[in-house]
């Protein structure tokens, strides 16, 4: 397939929806970035695309869509999600969203990297609130000879998520033996020894404490192969509401994108 310069690649890879934005100098050595974006907003990947574009990366940035999304979302939309939520957030949709998203991207990875010219250097992955345990998880599998990672606004520990949710919802959450499992699947400070690549949280000072706090954590069990990048001001999403759509880039999301591009510019040559 070939690809004109700066021309914006959408498409399906391996079952998964993506959207692919060349390197700066598509003609020279490449890097590749991988992520996954928020439930919240920017909740698409064209939506991710848009407000972390990392444009002056000499790398392919590769946003894919997660599973429940966009145009994979079920029969009934967003008031089905919405609806297997409200049943059990963890085993409906946390769970299996971050299985399925990592389960799928060594196959995804290994098309585009075929399809995508030059597209064979350096491999890093990012993803922000849910799509950030989705790299955390794929970091944790290590079978993808990852380089370097990046969550902005991560869920870093699953249980102390859903306690934030209880408190915005009004709602309260039964845990189950299985429900626990799975959290514990999805607390990267306990399986902070299987994120060996170096790894950048970013986190917004207005966010939740149960997202600053844990990434905090993280960051300190790492020790010198993380850091932690505080946005002042900034609330957990960064992009308008609802975020489907592209849209143009906040100043929160500037800063992110500017974080982020710095990061993987000092630890992705091509």
């Amino acid at each position: 397939m070939r690809i004109a310069e700066r021309e914006v690649v959408e498409g399906v890879a391996a079952g998964v929806p993506f959207v692919a934005v060349p390197p700066r100098d598509p003609g020279a050595p490449a890097a590749l970035v991988a992520g996954w974006h928020l439930m919240d907003a920017p909740a698409s990947e064209r939506a991710m695309a848009a407000a972390l574009p990392m444009a002056g990366l000499q790398a392919w940035r590769v946003y894919f869509g997660l599973p429940l999304s966009g145009a994979r979302l079920p029969e009934g939309g967003y008031d089905e999600v919405f609806r297997r939520a409200s049943e059990d957030a963890v085993l409906n949709i946390y769970a299996p969203v971050t299985d399925q998203a990592a389960g799928e991207f060594p196959a995804a990875l290994a098309e585009l990297r075929d399809r995508l010219p030059g597209a064979d250097g350096p491999l890093g992955v990012f993803g922000g609130s849910a799509g950030a345990a989705v790299a955390l998880e794929v970091l944790a599998r290590g079978d993808a000879g990852i380089a370097a990672a990046a969550v902005v606004s991560p869920v870093v520990q699953l249980a102390p998520v859903i306690t934030a949710n209880e408190r915005r919802f009004g709602v309260t959450y039964t845990w189950t033996e299985r429900s626990r499992t799975a959290a514990a699947r999805l607390d990267y400070v306990s399986r902070a020894a299987e994120l060996t690549a170096p790894l950048l949280l970013v986190t917004g000072s207005g966010d939740d404490i149960a997202i600053r706090e844990p990434a905090a954590a993280l960051c300190e069990k790492l020790g010198d192969r993380a850091e932690l990048v505080t946005v002042e001001g900034m609330a957990h999403d960064f992009a308008e509401a609802p975020g489907l759509e592209p849209a143009p880039q906040t100043p929160d999301a500037a800063r992110v994108d500017a974080a982020f591009s710095e990061w993987f510019a000092r630890r992705l040559p091509a």
